[in-house]
């Protein structure tokens, strides 16, 4: 297979690094938005800012900068793959509808996450899926989601890792699998493509949740009780969005939470624990580094839940932390404060 990777960030690179390695002889392309960044990757033969002391597989062919060379390759590629954060999607996608609207490629994004919404005077008050922005930038479009727990960093170490290929259309699942499947990693395939994005998305904003938990050293009672009532949050969202509910259980909901909620590689764990030591979001964020999608997109998750009429008071008292409506013991203590009921979704 020929396989275009666009999106030169640590998940992008540990994918491509993860494809170049596959036993059945891709040919992989990495393309970095910045042509100064694959300049320096093709000289140290590593990505240095993402993926640092992790050598390059010398069969990876690696680009950058002139998108004008990238459009022309995608055609003879037999799968696409976008790996920029969420708020680079539609404008990915759009490009490559534009330009090769007839060429039937699958395209495969990694991105977790929400879209803000994008204008207040749209029909609708909250930002979108990463199908639904598809569907809108690139209608007809043969596309899913590889999604799952996963660092980046054990992915190109080569630890052994399981992931989601989803998609409703057979075509793009068989490709993914066939593009990824190997002796480190295996792939599922999964026709529920609603909730496995869901999944990838809340358990993001959760994750904040936990690691603001664990800050306040509130115990791993407390990180058991947000874990298992987060995921009764994600599958209420889900199944009002038409997900399916067993794909909760699964790896792209109750691995990618229990995953991204516990490690110490998350992102977004950390965000949490930064906020509970007192620092500022903005502070958190700059820190990082890297993209952190529950900072971004928890409101838009909570945007959607209200439209939907489904309670989340998990993504809710995230929302108001992040948005220095409460400090970190009020968001606990809101919580805790909560009125008893059954236990139910």
């Amino acid at each position: 297979m020929k396989i275009i990777v666009i999106g030169a960030g640590a998940w992008g690179t540990a994918m491509a690094i993860s494809a170049a390695r596959n036993p059945s002889g891709h040919q992989v392309v990495l393309w970095a938005r910045d042509g100064a960044q694959a300049e320096q990757m093709a000289a140290t033969h590593e990505n240095v800012r993402y993926l640092p002391g992790i050598p390059l597989p010398q069969s990876l062919i690696l680009g950058g900068g002139d998108t004008g060379s990238l459009m022309q390759a995608v055609p003879e590629a037999n799968l696409i793959v976008i790996a920029t954060p969420v708020a680079g999607l539609r404008p990915t996608l759009q490009q490559l509808h534009e330009q090769w609207q007839n060429v039937r490629v699958p395209v495969a994004w990694l991105c977790k996450g929400f879209e803000p919404a994008q204008d207040p005077d749209a029909p609708h008050p909250f930002g979108l899926m990463p199908h639904e922005i598809q569907r809108q930038a690139a209608p007809g479009m043969q596309a899913g989601a590889l999604s799952g727990p996963s660092f980046a960093q054990e992915v190109a170490r080569g630890q052994p890792t399981a992931l989601v290929a989803a998609s409703d259309q057979p075509l793009v699942r068989d490709a993914m699998v066939a593009a990824f499947h190997g002796p480190t990693l295996r792939v599922y395939a999964n026709d529920d493509l609603a909730g496995v994005e869901v999944g990838g998305a809340v358990k993001n904003v959760l994750a904040i949740a936990t690691g603001l938990a664990d800050g306040l050293n509130l115990g791993l009672n407390a990180r058991a009780a947000l874990i298992t009532r987060g995921l009764a949050e994600i599958a209420r969202l889900g199944i009002a969005l038409g997900a399916q509910s067993e794909t909760f259980m699964g790896l792209s909901g109750l691995g990618d939470l229990v995953l991204t909620a516990t490690g110490e590689l998350s992102r977004n764990r950390r965000v949490g624990l930064l906020l509970a030591d007192g620092k500022t979001v903005q502070q958190a964020v700059e820190s990082l580094g890297h993209v952190a999608e529950g900072v971004y997109s928890a409101r838009t998750v909570l945007q959607r839940a209200r439209h939907l009429g489904i309670d989340m008071p998990i993504t809710q008292c995230v929302v108001s932390l992040l948005d220095g409506q409460l400090k970190p013991v009020e968001a606990v203590a809101a919580l805790m404060g909560r009125d008893p009921k059954g236990e139910i979704l």
